[in-house]
């Protein structure tokens, strides 16, 4: 029965001497007759795995009713125990009033499956650290926030009259009309940071508002963007302060952080100077989750999205394709869902936000669309793993992402990574229930010509240091240019010359390039070894080239 509704059954145990625990006739007799006593109508049911009799109680029975039954039951000195049979329900689906409305926590097309993962673990002892806008009071989140920092050293674009301080409380980043470059239009303010944190940490169970993905993780929020955006600088900073790292001026991190966020970016490749403070942060054993970019562009021309290092995130959209905003190729490393407003507002992300338009007012929620909601979505996913195995390193969280992603529902020309990211499997995966925790990754960027209706040419991963046999979901990423792809044939080549058939060719498949992730039961295969991906040309006056491909185990 439901809480505070009469039970419908009965679970009766007898004693191993009694009749009933052996006859279910004998165990229905009885049913009838403590029915007659207690003037209802008693149906033993059948008999359970552990033994026990069910028996069901008939219609409309009261409270007292039922009590009144159980005592017949609990007079009888051959029957062990009589309870309730309860009605279950799934302890992990949350009672927050918009849960509903949180598509991308539980549809079964492009949602991320997450419901499946908090039956395991909720994201306990992980703090996940924010960089981005700061953060504005929410009740819906404050419980699980923790000191940050506000690293803005320019004070027009910190908004908030001063410099660096520890205060990371967002005043607001709206702009007038040419305030930032010539042309842009005057923008109200964006609460992005809070919005983030939202999707990654929102209080959950609290009968308002939104879930959060790790709702028992904690959000430090760091301050980089204000006005007009932020400087690398000050985002270098962030990351290693986050991470544990020392920054001058600013004293010591008490909320170390094993996870980031950075829901931002901007044009041209990752620079040195970024590239080694995410270096240094995966060394302090922080995992560094990026947004992939808003450009409909390769990934490879932004940063931080193209940085080694981190786990670069596209965005899907309702029906699981790359989002019509969403940067792709072979730098993406996952797909999470960012949603799309043009499809309608409800296609978007919800999550916590602010009312004001310019500086801070009541506390709302809004649906927002980007691979700026997707990284959160990974963030929240890598607290959940963190937090059920904590020895676990930023790559080995990384691969197990991959590893037990799901093909996506739609589509991505481009490359959007492994796939859709799958809380449920991958945190039963790194928890020992299930599915696979993944490994090192090796990878192969020598470019490869790939002849116009020719031989078959081969591009080599030598593989080291794995013990025993390749998975039987051995990741096979694949980035190659041409310009009619149903030309090409793509095999895998084990270490003793075994072929695993990726890709066939096809007349009718005219687009271009081939960017995804195949999937490999290579379990009969020695792992360690040279591997090999043999493409192959077969029809006329298209040609190509092997950019890059990876093996993931």
């Amino acid at each position: 029965a439901a809480p505070g509704a009469p039970a419908e059954r009965l679970i009766v145990g007898y004693k191993s001497g009694a009749a009933e625990a052996k006859s279910n006739k004998a165990a229905s007799a009885d049913a009838e007759a403590k029915g007659e006593e207690a003037g209802e109508n008693l149906d033993f049911q059948r008999r359970l795995g552990s033994g026990a009799a069910l028996v069901d109680l008939g219609d409309d029975l009261t409270k007292k009713d039922v009590s009144d039954v159980i005592a017949e039951y609990q007079a009888d000195p051959q029957v062990a125990y009589v309870v309730p049979d309860r009605l279950n329900k799934p302890l992990a689906t949350p009672n927050d009033t918009e849960y509903s409305k949180q598509w991308d926590l539980f549809e079964a097309t492009a949602g991320m499956n997450v419901p499946g993962a908090w039956d395991i673990n909720t994201g306990s002892g992980v703090t996940v650290a924010v960089i981005d806008t700061g953060y504005v009071t929410h009740s819906d989140l404050a419980a699980n926030i923790v000191g940050g920092y506000d690293f803005i050293a320019d004070t027009a674009v910190a908004n908030d009259g001063n410099g660096r301080d520890s205060n990371p409380a967002d005043p607001g980043d709206w702009t007038a009309a040419n305030e930032c470059a010539a042309g842009d239009p005057a923008s109200s303010s964006s609460w992005h940071g809070t919005h983030v944190a939202g999707t990654i940490a929102a209080v959950t169970n609290n009968s308002k508002g939104v879930a959060g993905i790790a709702y028992n993780a904690k959000v430090s929020p760091l301050r980089v963007l204000g006005k007009c955006g932020g400087y690398d600088s000050d985002i270098i900073d962030a990351i290693t302060w986050a991470s544990g790292g020392t920054v001058s001026g600013v004293p010591a991190n008490t909320n170390v952080a094993k996870v980031i966020n950075m829901s931002l970016g901007g044009g041209g490749a990752c620079t040195s100077a970024t590239q080694s403070a995410i270096n240094a942060a995966v060394n302090r054993g922080t995992t560094v989750v990026v947004a992939a970019g808003n450009s409909n562009a390769n990934a490879a021309n932004y940063s931080p999205a193209s940085c080694s290092n981190v786990i670069s995130v596209a965005a899907l959209n309702r029906s699981g394709s790359k989002a019509s905003y969403s940067n792709y190729g072979s730098v993406v490393d996952i797909a999470a869902p960012g949603g799309q407003t043009s499809t309608g507002t409800a296609n978007g992300i919800l999550s916590t936000l602010n009312s004001g338009t310019q500086g801070p007012s009541s506390e709302s929620y809004a649906y927002y669309q980007g691979t700026s909601m997707a990284a959160p979505h990974i963030a929240g996913l890598a607290a959940l793993v963190k937090s059920a195995n904590s020895s676990l390193t930023p790559a080995q969280i990384e691969s197990a992402i991959k590893t037990n992603s799901r093909a996506l529902p739609g589509t991505c020309s481009g490359g959007c990574g492994a796939g859709l990211a799958d809380a449920a499997k991958t945190v039963q995966a790194v928890s020992g229930s299930g599915g696979s925790t993944g490994g090192t990754t090796f990878t192969s960027t020598t470019t490869v010509s790939i002849p116009d209706n020719s031989s078959a040419v081969e591009s080599p991963i030598a593989v080291s240091g794995r013990s025993g046999n390749a998975p039987s979901t051995l990741q096979v990423g694949v980035d190659i240019t041409h310009t009619y792809r149903g030309d090409l044939v793509i095999d895998l080549v084990a270490p003793d010359g075994s072929t695993y058939r990726l890709k066939s060719s096809s007349s009718s498949d005219s687009a271009d390039n081939v960017n995804t992730t195949y999937t490999v039961n290579a379990s009969s295969e020695i792992a360690n070894g040279t591997w090999k991906l043999r493409v192959q040309d077969v029809a006329a006056q298209d040609t190509g080239r092997i950019n890059s491909w990876k093996l993931t185990f």
